[in-house]
């Protein structure tokens, strides 16, 4: 038996290369197979997610588990066979959703182009306009993807032109935020030529002129604000363009059917340009009866009796709806007052006439408190024309009226005869201002400037602080203030002050010329000249400014730069007899010491002696000639020699203690002046803050020039060593 039996041979055991495995399914190894990887980048643009590549191998192996192997392998691990399946663990979990389908992947797109588009939003109304312009980009493009994702899928049928008209709208929109008019334009043709978008003919208003009237037709009755819009458009464009009874034609049509001041006011534009004087009236009449569409003042007053009425109305006083009632009745005052003014010399014969007519229109009207406004802006006129007789007259009628206007009328007054030197009747105008309104910031000015030409220059000072701190911003006051501490010789607090106006005034001439003359009067020329030559650089052909500079540089010994500005000014204004005596004393001068120095050179230097001592009588103070009064003495022997070196060195002395205490004090100022306040802040001195009130220049420094009256030489040339330039000789 057996020798019938057969033993099976090796390898037909069917337990053989149970723990083999084909290297192709080793997936701790995909990592790092290059041609694996490049696949994946290839076909999907990224790496797969962690778990979807999980599911793609486990089905991948499943796929492949009944092919032969090639080579033998270790095996993952040390597994025996389980026949009872014991080894399994839990079951695996449900498998997730694929997001390569066609459907997921269209899906997301549209979410990120939805996404976009409200980014893009956020982005303009947080004023990032180049940010919000590329999400708007961005999510065009993505819409452009997505609709060839649908045609690719077969799904053409589905496209969202919705989704479309959003995003190339909001496109438009962005590239019109950055000023890019011609891109806007042509996406808006996009959307208007494309039959699909039902309401493209309303983006026809967002289009150059030409496309008004187009959309226009194309918008129905039923959307009457959008079609007042485009006919108000197409009247201003018609203005601009010159043609103002097409102008008038559209803006009549709108008063017509929905009237409101902004097209009233143009429409009185229209008339004025025309010239026709009874339109301009009608036009007048019917910007006056125009409904503001707010409701009463009086709901916003508070009663004594309901308690909860009390604080609903205390809710709603500054609210939101409140503020834009207060702001659309203060647009139409300006316009009608600005009509006002406008038409009044134009509709009668004269322009009180004409104001007569808007007062007495205005009174019958909703606005009858603009009629006082009025009656003041006549006077104002009357003040314009030269005519104080008449404008007192005007301004006098509402000493009567309630206390604003009647405050406005006598801060008009006053001014009036404080410029005719009526001092007396000023001074009157300005308590009755004051009695009126105490806060009223220009009556204190009045008299305050009473009391500066009265010399009561510390009632003065009162007035223009309680200005002050009535309206900080009041420059006037400031201004009359530091003018004010100059006389009373406080000439610190005056620089504060003017440092003060010069932060808010930053190119006034007037506070730059007060601040070096305050420099000059605290013994500070270095930075006198330097506020000189700022001031230069706003008006730089001021004769008096000029001149200002080159006595400044005078006083410092510096004559060539002196003998510039002097001849500048005397270039813009030959008339100046001071500019005219100092250039003829330098002159003289320079013309005595070039004789001199002839005289010496040729031998003559007897003669040169005596004029030079006649140069030293007429300028006691000149070292050159003092200088050469020592040589020459000393050459000849004689006895004064003595008497010149000592006035020479007393000179000299003198000049170096002049400027070291124009060193010191500007060091002095600039540590202990004070520190500003804020523009906004009420004006107090306080010596408490250091402040550095030195000018630097931001070109740099400039190169020292040689100075006539330099330190001592320690080597002195002979005379036949003397060069003369051209710039030293007489003209």
């Amino acid at each position: 038996m057996m020798e019938n039996v057969h033993l099976v041979e090796d390898e037909d055991d069917i337990y053989s290369g149970y723990n083999d495995y084909n290297a192709t399914f080793d997936s701790e190894e995909l990592d790092n197979d290059e041609g694996f990887q490049q696949a994946v980048r290839t076909s999907h643009g990224r790496r797969p997610p962690v778990r979807s590549l999980q599911i793609f191998l486990c089905n991948l192996c499943l796929s492949f588990i009944h092919h032969d192997t090639d080579l033998p392998q270790p095996s993952f691990s040390g597994t025996t066979f389980d026949p009872l399946g014991q080894s399994k663990g839990p079951a695996p979990p449900l498998e997730a959703r694929n997001d390569d389908t066609p459907e997921e992947k269209i899906k997301i797109l549209e979410k990120r182009v939805n996404e976009l588009i409200a980014e893009s939003c956020i982005a303009h109304s947080q004023g990032s306009l180049q940010l919000a312009l590329e999400k708007a980009k961005e999510a065009g493009r993505k819409e452009r993807a997505l609709v060839r994702q649908r045609e690719q899928s077969g799904n053409a049928d589905h496209i969202n032109p919705d989704l479309t008209y959003a995003v190339l709208f909001n496109l438009a929109n962005q590239y019109a935020n950055n000023d890019m008019y011609p891109e806007a334009l042509n996406t808006y043709q996009v959307i208007v030529k494309n039959k699909m978008f039902t309401n493209a003919g309303r983006l026809k208003v967002n289009m150059a002129i030409k496309f008004y009237r187009m959309a226009l037709d194309q918008i129905s009755n039923a959307h009457k604000e959008t079609r007042i819009k485009i006919l108000q458009n197409i009247g201003v464009v018609f203005v601009r363009m010159g043609q103002y009874s097409d102008a008038v034609t559209s803006f009549e049509h709108i008063m017509s059917e929905s009237p409101n001041v902004r097209t009233g006011f143009n429409l009185i534009l229209c008339y004025y340009a025309t010239g026709d004087r009874d339109r301009m009236k009608k036009a007048f009449q019917k910007l006056i009866a125009v409904p503001l569409g707010i409701g009463e003042e009086d709901k916003y007053i508070p009663t004594n009796d309901d308690t909860h009425a009390n604080l609903v109305t205390e809710a709603i006083k500054n609210d939101k709806l409140h503020q834009m009632e207060r702001e659309r009745k203060s647009l139409a005052e300006k316009f009608i007052m600005t009509s006002a003014k406008l038409i009044a010399p134009a509709i009668e014969s004269s322009f009180a006439a004409g104001f007569d007519w808007c007062v007495d229109m205005v009174k019958s009207s909703q606005y009858v408190e603009l009629a006082n406004d009025l009656e003041i802006n006549k006077a104002i006129t009357y003040l314009r024309q030269k005519d104080f007789k008449q404008a007192v007259e005007s301004l006098k009628m509402f000493e009567k009226k309630d206390s604003r206007v009647k405050s406005a009328a006598a801060t008009n007054l006053s001014f009036l005869y404080f410029l005719e030197k009526d001092y007396e009747q000023a001074d009157r105008y300005a308590d009755l201002a004051m009695s009126a309104d105490r806060y009223n910031p220009a009556a204190l000015i009045n008299k305050g400037n009473t009391c500066f030409v009265r010399q009561d220059y510390d009632k003065a000072e009162e007035f223009y602080r309680e200005a002050l701190r009535n309206d900080s911003s009041c420059t006037e006051a400031l201004y009359n203030l530091g003018l004010t501490y100059k006389r009373l010789n406080r000439l610190e607090e005056a620089l504060d002050g003017f440092l003060k106006l010069h932060a808010i005034l930053r190119n006034s001439s007037q506070v730059m010329f007060q601040l070096a003359h305050l420099y000059e009067l605290l013994d500070d020329p270095q930075q006198a000249m330097d506020w000189l030559m700022q001031l230069i650089s706003v008006t730089p052909t001021d004769p008096q400014v000029l001149a200002k500079l080159g006595g400044v540089h005078d006083l410092e010994g510096d004559k060539p730069q002196a003998l510039q500005y002097y001849s500048e000014s005397f270039r813009h204004f030959p008339s100046n007899m001071a500019v005219i005596e100092w250039l003829g004393a330098y002159y003289i001068e320079t013309q005595f010491l070039t004789v001199n120095c002839t005289l010496g050179r040729h031998g003559n230097y007897q003669q040169a002696l005596e004029t030079y001592k006649d140069i030293h009588r007429k300028f006691p103070e000149n070292i050159e000639c003092l200088r050469f009064l020592v040589r020459l003495c000393t050459d000849m022997g004689m006895k004064e020699v003595q008497e010149y070196a000592t006035k020479m060195k007393k000179v000299e002395k003198m000049k170096e203690i002049r400027e070291q205490g124009n060193s010191s004090r500007g060091d002095r100022l600039s540590t202990k002046l004070k520190s500003l306040p804020g523009s906004n802040e009420p004006y107090e001195s306080s010596g408490q803050r250091d402040l550095d009130a030195s000018y630097v220049d931001p070109l740099g420094p400039q190169t020292e020039r040689p100075k006539t009256a330099a330190k001592k030489r320690g080597d002195e040339s002979d005379f036949a060593d003397e060069e003369l330039g051209d710039d030293l000789l007489p003209e």
